[in-house]
C-alpha cells in the first residue's frame, strides 16, 4: 500500500511539472490540484455520486449476466469435445469484434435504457472469461479423473472435489479481467447513448470544455475499477489459501 501511494505521488508530481513547463490552459490540461478540488466539489454536490451509482449498477448487473453465461459455456467447451470443435472457433472470432462497434447496434436493438448498457457490459467481459474458463477446466491432470472414476464419483462430486478447485487460479484470473472489462463496457455503453452515468458525464464535460470535470469522472472510474479488482483479489487470497 505504501508503494502504491508513492507511485501515485510520483505521477501527480510529473503531471504538475508538465503543466508548469507547458503552460497549457486549464481546459486543455488542468493541474492535479485543480482536478482534486473539482472532484471534491462534485462529490459534495452529488454530481459524481449520482452518476457513479448509475454506472455501478450497470457494472454489477453486467457482471452477473456475463459471468453467469461465460462460466458454464467455458466449462462445457472444455468438457465436451463435440461442442468445443464447433463453437470454440466461433467464440475466438466473436472475441475479436470491438465492443465499440457492437454498442451502437445493441442500443438500436434494445433501446437507450438500462438493459442495453447491461448487455454491452456483459459482452465486453464475456469472451475473455469464456476463454479463461475453458483453459482452466481443460488443462487438468487426467490421473485425477481416473481416480475419481475409480471411486464412482458423479458429476457434482467431480466438479466440487476436483475440477473446480484445480481451476480456481485461472478462473480468478478470468474474473479479474472480467471486472476490469465490465467497467469499460459500461462506459462505452454510456458514450453511445445515455443521459446519466460517468460516461455521459465525460461526454458532457467534453461538450462544455470542462476538462477538470472530465478528469474527475476518470478518477471516479479508476476508484470503481480498483475497488472491484481489489475485492476479487481479496476473495482469491481467502479462497485459494494454498497458493
Amino acid at each position: 500500500m505504501k508503494k502504491t501511494f508513492i507511485g501515485i505521488a510520483i505521477i501527480f508530481l510529473l503531471w504538475q511539472t508538465i503543466v508548469l513547463i507547458t503552460g497549457y490552459p486549464e481546459f486543455i490540461l488542468p493541474s492535479p490540484v485543480v482536478v482534486l478540488v473539482n472532484f471534491w466539489e462534485n462529490l459534495l454536490n452529488g454530481l459524481l455520486i449520482q452518476n457513479s451509482l448509475v454506472t455501478f449498477t450497470e457494472i454489477i448487473l453486467g457482471l452477473f449476466l456475463g459471468l453467469s453465461l461465460a462460466f458454464p459455456i467455458g466449462y462445457f467447451l472444455a468438457k465436451l469435445p463435440s461442442i468445443k470443435s464447433l463453437f470454440l472457433p466461433i467464440v475466438a472470432i466473436l472475441a475479436t469484434i470491438p465492443v465499440v462497434g457492437l454498442a451502437p447496434l445493441v442500443i438500436i436493438w434494445l433501446g437507450w435504457g438500462l438493459t442495453a448498457k447491461v448487455v454491452i457490459c456483459s459482452l465486453t467481459l464475456f469472451f475473455p472469461v469464456v476463454i479463461n474458463t475453458y483453459t482452466g477446466f481443460s488443462n487438468q491432470d487426467e490421473n485425477y479423473a481416473q481416480l475419481m472414476d475409480s471411486f464412482k464419483a458423479d458429476f457434482w462430486q467431480k466438479l466440487i472435489i476436483w475440477e473446480l478447485p484445480a481451476s480456481l487460479p485461472i478462473l480468478f484470473a478470468g474474473l479479474k479481467i472480467g471486472v476490469t472489462l465490465s467497467v469499460i463496457g459500461a462506459i462505452v455503453g454510456e458514450f453511445v447513448a445515455s443521459d446519466k452515468g460517468l460516461g455521459f458525464l465525460i461526454n458532457l464535460a467534453g461538450g462544455l470544455y470542462d476538462t477538470p470535470l472530465r478528469f474527475s469522472a476518470f478518477l471516479m472510474i479508476g476508484i470503481i475499477s480498483v475497488s472491484l479488482y481489489s475485492l476479487v483479489d481479496l476473495l482469491e487470497k481467502r479462497i485459494i489459501k494454498w497458493q
